[in-house]
């Protein structure tokens, strides 16, 4: 039996993190990083293998493409605290030198796989690791967080053929389904109708679930491991900027100024100590 309230605790801490790490800033992609604090905190904490912050690198790790990029504040949140580079490195988001862009950089930040930040392209690559982990014969698994406003890009579909053609079954697909992007609600941009179908029709093995519910995330990844010749994809049904009322599943959220003031005062008065 999974810990879970050790795991809310932990993405409560993550939020916390992520949204002074913005604050600070004073500007960011708060709406798509908050709707993935959970995701991130059960890869991290229950479901990647073979992790170590001392060893990033190690050849047998489970690996994560973060598709959106943009999305790298939480992301970078997790890995702090999970020991990949100092706490302090928080308060350089897209500074001058940082080694946390504003966008996810493989070069520069350790513990990031792939960097990311054109939206529909971080598929490709997971596919590419998935293949290349099959061909070495080891057991690694690909994962690969991908925003519902990015699946409409095209190559998305064309890397789930491929995924599905040359069985890519070590590679688990999570799509952040808040359902709204920068310029409106995914239904009115573009709209993606039946998710489920979709990627069912291109040879997918799917599941969906509440992304912010552990309970539920657990029930969906316990099932993608099997050996079946069919990549995953689960659908995480979530809320944009969660647990920052202001922005909270609303369209302006995906980038928007906010302020060290209005975040302390969400967490009333506390400030994390690596901002101190």
């Amino acid at each position: 039996m999974k810990d879970f309230l050790k795991m809310e605790k932990f993405a409560s801490e993550a939020r916390k993190n992520c949204l002074y790490c913005i604050a600070n800033l004073g500007v960011g992609h708060v709406g798509g990083a908050l709707s993935i604090i959970e995701i991130l905190t059960y890869l991290y904490n229950e479901e990647m293998k073979n992790l170590n912050p001392s060893n990033p690198n190690a050849e047998d790790r489970d690996m994560l493409v973060l598709s959106k990029g943009h999305s790298g504040p939480a992301l970078y949140s997790v890995l702090a605290m999970k020991g990949y580079f100092p706490m302090a490195w928080l308060a350089t988001l897209n500074k001058g030198g940082t080694n946390l862009p504003s966008h996810c950089d493989r070069n520069r930040t350790p513990g990031i796989d792939m960097s990311t930040g054109s939206l529909g392209q971080g598929l490709s690559a997971a596919c590419g690791m998935a293949y290349g982990a099959l061909l070495k014969k080891n057991n690694q698994c690909i994962y690969c967080i991908i925003g519902d406003g990015e699946t409409e890009e095209g190559q998305n579909w064309e890397a789930a053929m491929f995924a599905s053609a040359n069985g890519l079954d070590n590679l688990i697909g999570i799509t952040d389904y808040n359902k709204l992007q920068i310029d409106g609600t995914v239904e009115e941009v573009s709209g993606l109708k039946d998710l489920e179908k979709k990627w069912t029709s291109f040879g997918w093995e799917v599941f969906s679930c509440n992304g912010h519910d552990f309970s539920d995330l657990e029930k969906v990844f316990s099932k993608c491991h099997e050996k079946n010749g069919k990549p995953k994809m689960i659908i995480c049904n979530t809320v944009k900027a969660k647990g920052f009322p202001r922005l909270e599943n609303k369209i302006e959220s995906h980038n928007s100024k906010i302020t060290l003031d209005e975040v302390k005062e969400l967490y009333k008065g506390e400030v994390v100590e690596w901002l101190n």
